[in-house]
């Protein structure tokens, strides 16, 4: 019987599903249950929990504004710093986890973060390559461009916009090097 708008016209009756649908009910009496002994206060199951001692912190650590306290074990691998981690404590400070800000702030932090690791990157002797890195390169023989273009892609929607956001902060970067570059050489080019 397919699904229709109108409602059944009438409930069927215990006794009545119990005969048509085998086991139906068999957890109705919890006498039936298999877990049951286990659901009654005061029964031994060897399962057993203390709270933990509470793990010392030297700087002040991020927790909801909707929690009382911090949890008694937390991670210490990547303490928040500088301009990201103000930005994280403010949106952990200020923001309820269910609040849409809350989020987008620690979207900016990871993003402030993330130029700060490319940025330092160009001190190393090996800056970020953002043509290698991006995975460009292993499409090459693989029709990347038919590829993109098939009908039934998910990203097809977005995929115009992943040049831009791939691509675009390296541009910005290189162009503001250039201007920076250019505000420095010009001064010291009229001096001769």
């Amino acid at each position: 019987m397919p699904y229709t708008a109108q409602k059944p016209g009438r409930v069927p009756d215990p006794d009545e599903l119990r005969a048509r649908i085998p086991g139906w009910g068999a957890d109705l009496d919890p006498e039936d249950r298999p877990a049951f002994p286990r659901e009654q206060p005061g029964i031994a199951t060897g399962a057993h929990w203390t709270m933990p001692e509470q793990q010392s912190w030297a700087s002040a650590r991020e927790k909801s504004v909707e929690h009382e306290r911090l949890t008694p074990v937390f991670g210490t691998a990547q303490p928040l710093h500088g301009v990201a981690g103000a930005i994280r404590r403010y949106a952990y400070d200020r923001y309820s986890e269910g609040q849409t800000a809350h989020w987008l702030l620690l979207i900016v932090g990871d993003r402030v973060d993330s130029a700060g690791a490319h940025l330092r990157s160009f001190l190393t002797t090996r800056p970020d390559d953002p043509v290698t890195q991006s995975g460009i390169l292993g499409e090459r023989g693989r029709r990347p461009i038919a590829s993109r273009l098939r009908p039934g892609r998910i990203d097809q929607k977005h995929a115009w916009l992943d040049p831009i956001l791939v691509l675009g902060p390296w541009v910005l970067t290189a162009v503001l090097v250039f201007r920076v570059g250019r505000l420095i050489v010009r001064p010291l080019s009229r001096r001769r």
